[in-house]
């Protein structure tokens, strides 16, 4: 049995989708109740939790509710939902499932673990300075900014989908990324501060274009994941559009044989 056929094994599914969820909600719940920053930490002014926006002004902390909510739902669809290729009838359950990975989970998780981790090459202090590694654990940095990218990779491999369609996917994308944006521009105008200290150097025309740049490479993760997931469930898929084609045409011939019955005792 290859890997990509894991979803037939309800144990599996339900165990992976276990694990993935509890990881994140006890990532949140230690992040809010035992991550405790001092005041006297030299760290920038924009990156303490406890000025305005709190934890929720950070992209990382959005991603982090999103991937416990998405493998919440996961769970949920294991349960009362199905993960077959064909069913007769898709759940509403599934149909979430499957469109919150493709717009949401995936390319907003790879966008915060590509970008954090390339800027902590080029300079940490941009994004987490050291001053943070006496107060904020190694492991839930890991869960945050690595083990997103790795759970999503592990999750599209090993639970089918068919990705929606690239306007319905890069829709729901494009809302979620410009509420964001929205949100930084709140935080600035109340709290007088930019979430991200690059922001303070551009002028108004290079933050459009970071913005805009930043939004293209959100799509641009999106359109990977579309290839990434097609790449992989090939087989799967033409099984799909073989059903949905079989069922179309199931339908007429229906139509046709109660046609000829009505013929039948018209004649009669």
């Amino acid at each position: 049995m290859s890997s990509v056929q894991l979803y037939k094994l309800p144990a599996f599914v339900i165990t992976w989708h276990l694990i993935a969820f509890g990881q994140y909600g006890y990532a949140i719940y230690f992040d809010r109740f035992f991550v405790h920053i001092p005041d006297d930490l030299d760290m920038p002014k924009m990156m303490r939790p406890t000025e305005y926006g709190g934890r929720s002004k950070f992209l990382t902390y959005w991603c982090l509710i999103l991937q416990a909510v998405y493998f919440t739902i996961c769970l949920l669809n294991d349960f009362i939902g199905t993960n077959e290729v064909a069913p007769k009838r898709m759940p509403l359950i599934r149909k979430l499932k499957d469109y919150m990975l493709a717009a949401f989970a995936f390319p907003v998780a790879l966008n915060v673990g590509v970008t954090f981790w390339t800027l902590m090459a080029i300079d940490r202090e941009l994004v987490f300075p050291k001053a943070l590694d006496a107060v904020f654990p190694g492991w839930l940095n890991h869960v945050m900014h690595t083990n997103i990218v790795i759970f999503m990779v592990i999750e599209i491999c090993t639970s089918f989908r068919q990705y929606p369609s690239r306007k319905a996917g890069l829709t729901g994308l494009g809302i979620f990324m410009a509420s964001y944006l929205g949100w930084l521009h709140v935080v600035r105008h109340f709290g007088g501060i930019w979430v991200y200290p690059v922001l303070d150097v551009l002028n108004l025309p290079q933050r459009i274009l970071f913005f805009a740049v930043s939004l293209g490479f959100c799509v641009g993760l999106y359109l990977l994941g579309e290839f990434f997931n097609n790449l992989i469930w090939t087989k799967e898929l033409k099984q799909l559009r073989a059903a949905t084609a079989g069922g179309a045409m199931s339908q007429p011939m229906v139509l046709d044989e109660a046609s000829t019955k009505l013929d039948t005792i018209n004649i009669v």
